[in-house]
């Protein structure tokens, strides 16, 4: 079975990110949700992204390295949002990387580098949300798929960001369940 990281959103690690890890973890995975915000959540992205600005970028990135640091190398980094910035970081420097799951954002590949050869990568967002839509993230994730030997970009119809997690109210129930049978899919074939 596939060993996965995942790196919450600016809301923090809430019971959505929790659960859709246990979903993982029922079917056979190992996964590790490690806390870049040292225990906070927030009640709003701005409130959120405030946070990550006052901590500081670098040390963001930093947390994410020293959580993956106690983890094997051959992992598949996941991120939702403003955690894809260390999961992609992270799949695209560390050595023995097995694949990238990226959820409503994505940052051109040239940020960390070039694309690793043969590194698969799924990139989820839908199709109407303003942050993935309006601000570089579908751009870059179209440009990472043509970069890359193994990369998929899945759209759904919609206008929430945090379309998969199930504790908030921007939950979209069918999205969510497509969402996780794709990454379900993606694991089984880097078992």
């Amino acid at each position: 079975m596939a060993e996965v990281v995942l790196f919450h959103h600016a809301l923090g690690p809430t019971e959505g990110l929790h659960a859709f890890a246990d979903e993982l973890r029922e079917a056979g995975h190992t996964v590790h949700t490690p806390d870049l915000f040292e225990g906070r959540t927030f009640g709003s992205i701005d409130e959120g992204v405030g946070y990550a600005r006052e901590v500081g970028w670098g040390e963001i990135m930093a947390r994410g390295e020293r959580a993956a640091e106690a983890l094997p190398n051959e992992l598949i980094y996941g991120g939702f949002s403003l955690g894809v910035l260390p999961a992609q970081m992270l799949a695209q420097t560390r050595s023995g990387a097995r694949g990238a799951l990226f959820f409503y954002s994505c940052v051109p590949p040239s940020e960390f580098g070039a694309w690793p050869a043969g590194l698969p990568a799924q990139i989820h967002g839908m199709d109407a949300d303003p942050i993935f839509m309006d601000e570089g993230d579908v751009d870059a994730a179209r440009e990472l798929v043509a970069s890359a030997d193994d990369a998929e970009l899945f759209l759904y119809p919609g206008d929430q960001h945090y379309f998969a997690d199930s504790s908030l109210p921007s939950y979209d129930a069918d999205a969510a369940r497509l969402l996780t049978q794709r990454v379900l899919g993606f694991l089984g074939r880097l078992d």
